[in-house]
């Protein structure tokens, strides 16, 4: 990995273009440091004032419902930049010192880092998958409720193909490549068996339930798996 190391100006490139894209990809790249601290003093804590809040604004009595809410937040703010600047400028970003907002779940890359994808026999799969996933084991290994592992894991993945069927929406050129690397990520480490890819659009179909729909005014997602049953295979 030391070898494909990528340029501090190509990284910061990507993430600026990447954080054009708007919405779960736009971390602050670089800037001051006031108002964020290092997000894995917020995995120590167990994301506890995130959880809070989401219970506070969906207003459910149920705290694994709202760390449920609030770890699928975060997994659609890690994988959307990441993904893209894979798929985009072929780098895939270190995570390694990322931060979070004092005041909320935004997310910023304090010393922008990476390396470049095709360097990897895989083309960054499996680099992109551990720098995305290695975040989420420690949130969940933080957390003071109780929230099946298979759980999280779905939502990792629904924050995966949510990002890919975004990404495809902006820039529908990428298709070929977007599709191959979401497809190997579903396929890797803890996300094999959390669902499968049901269409050319990314549309994706979970094994899970996020358990939004407990809340009060809650629903079943697009992609939950108690709204039908999942297919088996996804369409190339």
């Amino acid at each position: 990995m030391r070898d494909a190391r990528a340029s501090t100006a190509s990284v910061t490139a990507a993430l600026h273009d990447v954080a054009g894209l708007g919405g779960f990809f736009a971390p602050q790249v670089g800037g001051r440091d006031d108002g964020w601290h290092p997000v894995a003093r917020s995995y120590a804590a167990g994301f506890t004032d995130l959880a809070e809040a989401v219970a506070r604004r969906h207003r459910t009595p149920e705290p694994r419902v709202a760390v449920s809410i609030a770890q699928l937040g975060h997994a659609a703010r890690l994988w959307s930049p990441a993904l893209a600047c894979v798929v985009l400028h072929g780098i895939v970003p270190d995570l390694e010192g990322l931060q979070r907002a004092d005041d909320g779940p935004a997310l910023r890359v304090p010393r922008p880092a990476g390396w470049y994808a095709g360097r990897f026999d895989d083309g960054g799969a499996r680099a992109l998958y551990q720098q995305v996933t290695r975040h989420l084991s420690a949130l969940a290994d933080g957390l003071r409720v109780k929230v099946a592992p298979r759980l999280l894991d779905g939502n990792s993945a629904s924050a995966l193909a949510g990002a890919a069927h975004a990404l495809l929406a902006l820039r529908p050129a990428v298709r070929g490549p977007l599709t191959d690397l979401t497809t190997a990520l579903l396929d890797t480490g803890r996300l094999a068996g959390t669902g499968v890819l049901t269409g050319p659009d990314l549309a994706f179909r979970r094994r899970s339930c996020c358990l939004y729909c407990r809340a009060p005014n809650g629903s079943k997602c697009g992609d939950c798996g108690l709204a039908g049953e999942v297919r088996r295979r996804a369409p190339r």
